[in-house]
């Protein structure tokens, strides 16, 4: 079962996606050993802090992270609970319609009691931000943990999976993901291209690297990312007056909140003389879909929008 067509689009992915019937084990990331299925109704997922027993496939499921947010809506499953980013920021447009699930919390903060009073029988959330909350929320309910958040976002698609049951649909995703990304790397004539992929912040402003979200995207479709000394996250911190690295074949920018409150203007009076930007290869993007859709439709979104902005460059 394919449970996603080949292009992704904000206004029907849910749609097509609500036909795939709730399901629930699969397998883990690097930091941890596959899942596998037990038999009969129950199984066990073996996950981020160890192993765990579902007694039946989960009916009220709740997560803590956008990525497990994005994995659930893509295998068919909308939870009853779900963290925000930040207070009253909801959850992602292209998710479509959610209003029917429940806010449980910040990410980086989420409730327990919130969460305890949802009555879920599956709780899915991530070692790197929630490993203090794990004996609580596993007192509530059989809890399973993705090692990681957005960093290496396919582990999490694939957690996901495997706490569902839907651990062969989940790898069907990442299959027909990868096999788009190649083929559209292949009609924008991406291998030999160099992306400076920029987002625009109050202070400063980051390029970002191949191990990033949207960086890890324009890798696999084909793009070089530059030569760049890469923090710890596989991003460089930079200030305006080092507009000088913005320095690819291709621009794609995004700005965290109103571009007038942050370095774009200052950039933007800056870059002028960069070759990209005389020759028109910039493209302005969305923030809430290139930096926060963490997950398996958001990937296919920047697809789609990245066809468009480098076909009409290569």
């Amino acid at each position: 079962m394919r449970p996603v067509p080949r292009r992704l689009r904000a206004a029907s992915a849910v749609t097509v996606l609500a036909a795939l019937a709730l399901a629930a084990c699969g397998s883990g990331g690097d930091d941890e050993p596959a899942a596998e299925a037990s038999g009969g109704a129950g199984y066990t997922v073996e996950h981020a802090m160890g192993t765990t027993e579902l007694p039946a496939e989960p009916e009220r499921v709740v997560v803590l992270d956008s990525p497990h947010l994005d994995a659930a809506v893509a295998l068919g499953v909308t939870p009853v609970g779900a963290t925000e980013a930040e207070a009253g920021a909801g959850y992602p447009a292209y998710l479509g319609d959610l209003d029917g699930v429940e806010t449980v919390g910040l990410t980086v903060e989420p409730s327990v009691e919130a969460v305890a009073q949802l009555e879920p029988d599956l709780i899915i959330g991530a070692r790197v931000r929630h490993e203090a909350l794990y004996a609580d929320l596993s007192r509530i309910a059989p809890t399973v943990f993705s090692a990681d958040s957005g960093t290496n976002w396919k582990e999490q698609v694939q957690i996901v999976g495997a706490a569902l049951n839907r651990q062969d649909d989940a790898d069907a995703l990442l299959d027909e993901f990868a096999e788009r990304a190649a083929a559209i790397g292949d009609s924008v004539g991406a291998a030999g291209r160099t992306v400076s992929m920029v987002r625009f912040l109050p202070e400063n402003f980051r390029l970002y690297g191949p191990d990033t979200f949207s960086g890890s995207i324009l890798t696999e479709v084909g793009f070089d990312l530059g030569d760049h000394t890469w923090n710890e996250y596989s991003m460089a911190e930079l200030s305006p007056e080092e507009f000088e690295q913005i320095d690819g074949d291709l621009v794609i920018h995004t700005s965290y909140g109103d571009p007038q409150t942050t370095t774009r203007p200052a950039v933007e009076r800056l870059w002028t003389g960069l070759p990209a930007i005389a020759a028109g290869d910039v493209h302005e993007v969305e923030d809430d879909t290139w930096m926060l859709g963490i997950g398996v439709l958001g990937a296919n979104l920047i697809l789609d929008e990245l066809e468009a902005i480098a076909g009409t460059e290569a």
